[in-house]
């Protein structure tokens, strides 16, 4: 059966309709971003890729070549036989490498000779990217956004994953972006992903959403972490409804121990996290807050963290962001008990089904 291209444009447009979606790169270059939910199958590994294109430098493009194809036709026959002899005549993969080329060609071409209707990306996973990119430049602009607005520690991810464990609609930034939002936001033993396939994961989030129920996020900054937020959603959220979230300070910062608790327990970590503050603080404040966190009182610290500098920088970004801040389109207050979470979240999703016709996106 003949390979069918197609576009990029036309790949996003009928995403789920494939049977299977299949990455015939590299281990390293599917690390890096790959389309979401695709299996990595690849022509060539790392290793290989690194061979052929010695020899292709250093003693031909006609040996590099007949080096490749016997490791191509190797790796699709494994690849075959551990993943194919299962699979019904009706099974309907996409293939696609970096550029469309040798690498998913000869993947499609041995599928389509098997008699599977296979489809293959016309210009592979950077075209992806394009259309991507372009995807997220009008990303947001149809949504109903509702934004919580709280300070640091009042539990805007805990209500946002509430919200999503009810069935409501969600856009959680710091999930996708691994990263809580601050100088203290990276997890121990965690990595950002790369800008690509931050933006890869949010274009996928994103199309899942529909207009006509309104989509809860958290008030961010530009960045998460070391990553940027698309402009056009970033300004798509900043002019959408504000829901003023409020906590008690003592309670906000029982919170952030809680969900801080390697901080707690690893002290020398808190402490050198806290260096990245001297140049705002000053050395006496950072070297105080660290000393008493050495002598245990860690709440006290973070108690003035909140208080000296973290709730002075939100306010302000606040008020010169989001331009419903000051006239909120709700206010809650809850505690951080389990209790007064499901009523905040209850508030939220009867306000919703109140100023909203019920629909599924």
């Amino acid at each position: 059966m003949p390979v069918i291209t197609l576009s990029a444009a036309e790949v996003l447009s009928r995403f789920d309709s494939f049977s299977a979606t299949i990455d015939a790169r590299s281990e390293s270059e599917y690390a890096e971003d790959h389309l979401p939910g695709s299996v990595n199958w690849p022509s060539l590994n790392d290793t290989e890729r690194k061979l052929v294109g010695t020899e292709y430098k250093q003693v031909s493009p006609f040996v590099a070549q007949k080096r490749g194809a016997a490791l191509v036709a190797r790796n699709i026959a494994n690849h075959l036989e551990r993943e194919v002899m299962n699979k019904t005549k009706d099974w309907q993969p996409l293939v696609y490498c970096w550029r469309g080329g040798k690498r998913s060609g000869a993947l499609a071409f041995i599928l389509g000779q098997i008699g599977f209707r296979v489809y293959l990306i016309d210009g592979g996973y950077r075209a992806f990217r394009r259309e991507v990119i372009l995807a997220l430049e009008t990303a947001g602009s149809t949504l109903d956004f509702r934004v919580l607005c709280g300070t640091t520690g009042s539990g805007k991810s805990r209500l946002l994953q509430a919200l999503a464990a009810s069935g409501a609609q969600v856009l959680d930034l710091e999930q996708l972006a691994e990263h809580r939002g601050s100088v203290l936001g990276l997890m121990p033993g965690t990595q950002q992903p790369r800008q690509k396939k931050f933006e890869t994961q949010l274009w996928n989030t994103l199309r899942n959403l529909g207009p006509k129920r309104p989509v809860f996020v958290e008030s961010e900054s530009r960045t998460v972490g070391r990553l940027r937020i698309p402009e056009r959603l970033i300004q798509s959220i900043r002019a959408a409804r504000c829901i003023a979230v409020d906590m008690p300070l003592d309670s906000r910062v029982a919170l952030l121990m809680q969900d801080y608790a390697h901080f707690v327990r690893d002290t020398a970590l808190f402490c050198t996290r806290l260096d990245a503050l001297r140049d705002a603080k000053g050395h006496q404040v950072i070297n105080d807050w660290q000393n008493r966190a050495r002598d245990g009182k860690t709440f006290e610290v973070v108690r003035e963290l909140l208080e000296t500098h973290y709730d002075p920088i939100y306010l302000k970004s606040m008020q010169r962001n989001f331009a419903q801040i000051s006239t909120p389109h709700l206010s809650l207050s809850w505690d951080g008990s389990k209790g007064s979470l499901q009523l905040a979240m209850q508030q939220l999703l009867a306000d919703a089904a109140i100023n909203n016709l019920p629909s599924t996106p």
